[in-house]
């Protein structure tokens, strides 16, 4: 029997997700250099990148009523040519030298406004394109995918940078998105969700329903909210500088490769490894992902850092991936995306909240002190979820 996963349609979505990826992953980079090059301010790339992350969370419950209600195939495809139209806009007024910060900021408004319509379709219709039993295969695929990607695109991008300027690889980017556009296109016609009439405030409604109807669901929700809140933040602003007191400049560099490399290869063991309880399984092995902010509060060396970095890169694949199929194999495919949506919601909604509050803090009690306590809680919220039956009980197809 064939391996379902490696059917045409999949290796079209995965290819489709590849380019896209690729394509995004560059432009992270590009667009920092292209805005800084262009104003000579770094409150303008504050700006356009507060820009591209509001929409995306203020209209996801949107985007998952949507992609609930109608084709996702036809969803993603419309997404990606906005988002391929609106990368290109950027890309030609860094190339001809007319920026100016409120023309590009209005293009990254519209580029994070369907994300939100995107991430929740992109969940719903892998269970449409895989069968239930194969999607811990399918998702293990996809996180090797964003996890190899994540290691050689941001590389190239600061090579295209470097020799052509941020508007090349932002333009790369907007090619990107149009290649998985006409990738995605060609998806069976099958991959539709039911369709739907009226308002769209229902729809919203009944999603809220049907996520608080599922303990193990809002529970698993509530701790990724708490876990972004307490470890995105010290991470990413505390980390490079105490990093860097100790290692030196490539320090952090290094720290983040070889979490890279911990996040790459769990994601292929994956693609072996099916836990019986995926949920648990999550938990149990995320409850790593705390070390490396308690390296960094206790003042361990490179070397320990370096290590607990990639063990918590093996818990965060397992965690991602389990969860990923859990929601596919458990939630009935017509309520999926905004299950997802409330889902995403909760996680990410927390992160500009925990990157506001950690300066803060740090300023009062330390940044050591700061990062240490983040990291035992860490533990704590990871694994709180277990004391619900339905969670350390849920099985997989």
């Amino acid at each position: 029997m064939p391996i379902t996963v490696l059917s045409p349609p999949f290796r079209r979505f995965l290819a489709a997700r590849f380019v896209s990826l690729f394509g995004t992953s560059m432009s992270t980079v590009a667009l920092a250099f292209g805005v800084l090059d262009a104003s000579g301010r770094a409150a303008d790339l504050g700006i356009v990148l507060a820009a591209n992350l509001g929409p995306g969370l203020l209209l996801l419950l949107v985007g998952g009523a949507v992609a609930d209600r109608f084709s996702r195939r036809t969803v993603l495809v419309v997404a990606n040519l906005g988002a391929g139209l609106t990368q290109a806009g950027v890309a030609v007024v860094l190339l001809t030298g007319n920026y100016h910060l409120a023309l590009v900021t209005g293009l990254a408004l519209v580029n994070g406004a369907l994300e939100a319509f995107a991430s929740p379709a992109l969940r719903g219709i892998v269970a449409e394109l895989v069968p239930a039993a194969d999607l811990p295969k399918a998702n293990s695929l996809l996180a090797s995918t964003r996890n190899a990607v994540r290691i050689v695109a941001p590389v190239l991008a600061g090579a295209v940078t470097v020799a052509f300027g941020g508007g090349w690889a932002i333009a790369v980017d907007a090619g990107s998105f149009l290649a998985a556009a006409a990738l995605l296109a060609g998806l069976p016609i099958g991959t539709r969700a039911p369709r739907g009439r009226g308002s769209l405030l229902p729809d919203i409604r009944h999603g809220w329903r049907e996520f608080r109807a599922r303990p193990w669901v809002w529970s698993t929700s509530l701790s990724f909210c708490l876990v972004n809140l307490i470890n995105v933040g010290p991470w990413m602003v505390l980390g490079p500088a105490l990093v860097t007191e100790r290692g030196g400049a490539a320090a952090w560099g290094l720290v983040l490769g070889i979490r890279a490399v911990g996040l790459l290869a769990m994601s292929v063991v994956m693609y072996r490894v099916v836990p019986r309880r995926p949920l648990r399984a999550g938990a149990l092995a995320s409850a790593f992902g705390g070390l490396p902010l308690i390296a960094l509060g206790t003042g361990a060396d490179l070397p320990v850092l370096m290590v607990c970095a990639f063990v918590a890169a093996l818990g965060f694949t397992v965690s991602g991936v389990t969860w990923e199929t859990a929601l596919q194999q458990h939630v009935p495919q017509d309520v999926l995306s905004r299950v997802s949506s409330y889902d995403d919601l909760l996680s990410f909604g927390a992160i500009p909240v925990g990157l506001l509050l950690v300066g803060p803090a740090a300023d009062r009690w330390g940044a050591e002190a700061v990062t240490l306590v983040c990291g035992l809680v860490f533990a704590v919220a990871v694994l709180l979820p277990l004391t619900a039956r339905s969670v350390r009980e849920l099985g997989s197809a």
